[in-house]
């Protein structure tokens, strides 16, 4: 038999078939549905992010207008003073955000769980309870969030499934399959002539949807590369569901046989193997320790505050050897207030040091994960695809790290002008913002 009387063959079945039809149709609906979605996600992130920027702009010129009038600060607040570099850093409204890839419209990842701007100052931490629900690593599944990549992963394979299950096991159920092995010499290949129809039938309706998603945000104009790579690897994914499913009809005989077989390995690899693994992962590294964080973070932070000024000076001097020779070391009058202004760089540290015990054991379950990619494949293509979205737990570590360092770095500053008595005024507090943002990755 010809290739194209195959193909012929096969379409002219599938538009007689309202079942399969229909479940194109669902499968494109869905995905429509995930696009907008998240694209609707994205752009609300990208305005929320205007606003606060506007907000901040907004209280900047509030703070230029202390210096142009020579106040102090706001009215009804007599204890700030924007002069001293205290008080000037704290109104410095420094935001750093995870500006959303417009990539975000081929999938949500885990950007609904994090947090995706924060205002910092030198007594955050990027733990704080607006940065930091459950922590929940790369094994978490999108099983709340009806995006495209939940489509490409669950429900993609479920089309093929629909889609063959009749291919071969009608014949062997009508008794005609003997008939079909005369006329074309060997049924495999007429096997898999007719499995791929459906293959190049999935792979336009991906290709049009990602099209489709193109337009929702510009990701056509700025990360056109990342499309073909995410393209790329859903049609891997695709292969891979298309192979393995070929070989069970191959060797498969009935419909009802060759359905059961597929919704098993369907069901195995997306639910069964990846659940395993989230319950083994979670019985060897625990939920989290943020309960132990802030029960630690506030027995240090007593400890600290209770220690005899000399002590907590030596500290202060251990972590900044310049203020040895500062104005305000000699000055008894001000460096108590110099000392109490600059605990934060102490209590920073307490912060940092009882985190890495929590942040040693995400990168121990994070390794974990990946181990397990070898029999847990869907979890691998689900971290691949959120990798490329820049929605991934890593991505969201990362922007943690940067506000660590802004943390840092505001401190370092403002604790060195503290005890260099610097007097502040609105070109001072301009070059902190300058710094500040220059500092931001």
């Amino acid at each position: 038999m010809k290739t194209l009387a195959i193909l012929k063959y096969e379409w002219i079945h599938f538009i007689r078939s309202p079942f399969k039809i229909a479940a194109v149709a669902l499968f494109v609906l869905a995905s429509l549905y995930g696009l907008h979605n998240a694209s609707s996600l994205y752009h609300t992130q990208v305005s929320e992010i205007k606003q606060i920027q506007s907000k901040a702009e907004a209280s900047k010129a509030e703070v230029i207008a202390y210096y142009d009038n020579h106040q102090k600060g706001p009215q009804g607040r007599p204890w700030v003073n924007v002069t001293t570099p205290f008080w000037a850093m704290w109104y410095t409204n420094l935001h750093h955000f995870k500006t959303p890839s417009p990539l975000m419209v081929y999938g949500i990842g885990q950007s609904e769980q994090y947090g995706y701007y924060k205002k910092v100052t030198f007594t955050n931490s990027p733990y704080d309870a607006d940065m930091a629900e459950e922590i929940a690593n790369p094994e978490r599944l999108q099983t709340g969030s009806l995006d495209f990549t939940f489509a490409i992963i669950y429900l993609l394979p479920l089309l093929l499934m629909i889609c063959l299950y009749n291919v071969k096991g009608a014949e062997i159920d009508s008794g005609i399959l003997p008939i079909i092995a005369v006329q074309a010499a060997n049924t495999r290949p007429w096997l898999w002539i007719r499995i791929s129809f459906y293959t190049v039938l999935a792979i336009t309706i991906l290709a049009l949807l990602f099209v489709y998603g193109g337009m929702l945000t510009p990701v056509f104009d700025t990360h056109l590369d990342d499309v073909f790579s995410f393209f790329l690897w859903t049609l891997v994914y695709l292969s891979i569901w298309v192979i393995g499913f070929g070989i069970l009809i191959q060797f498969g005989s009935a419909s009802t046989t060759n359905t059961l077989k597929m919704v098993g390995v369907w069901l195995l690899f997306t639910f069964i193997i990846p659940g395993a693994v989230h319950q083994w992962i979670s019985m060897q590294y625990p939920v989290n320790l943020m309960t132990d964080f802030i029960d630690a973070q506030r027995d240090e932070r007593d400890q600290l505050y209770a220690l005899p000024d000399s002590i907590f000076q030596q500290k202060l001097n251990e972590k900044f050897p310049q203020i040895l020779t500062s104005v305000i070391m000699n000055d008894s009058l001000n460096r108590t207030t110099a000392m109490n202004e600059s605990s934060y760089a102490l209590t920073n540290d307490l912060t940092k040091n009882s985190l890495e015990p929590i942040e040693e054991s995400y990168r121990q379950k994070n390794n974990a994960i990946k181990h397990s990619y070898w029999i847990n494949p869907v979890t691998l293509f689900q971290n691949k695809f959120n990798s490329i979205t820049k929605t991934h737990f890593d991505d969201y570590q990362g922007y943690r790290d940067e506000i660590q360092q802004l943390i840092d770095h505001q401190i370092e500053i403002m604790v060195l002008d503290i005890w260099n008595g610097i007097e502040v005024d609105e070109k001072t507090y301009l070059e902190y913002r300058s710094k500040l943002n220059a500092n931001k990755k």
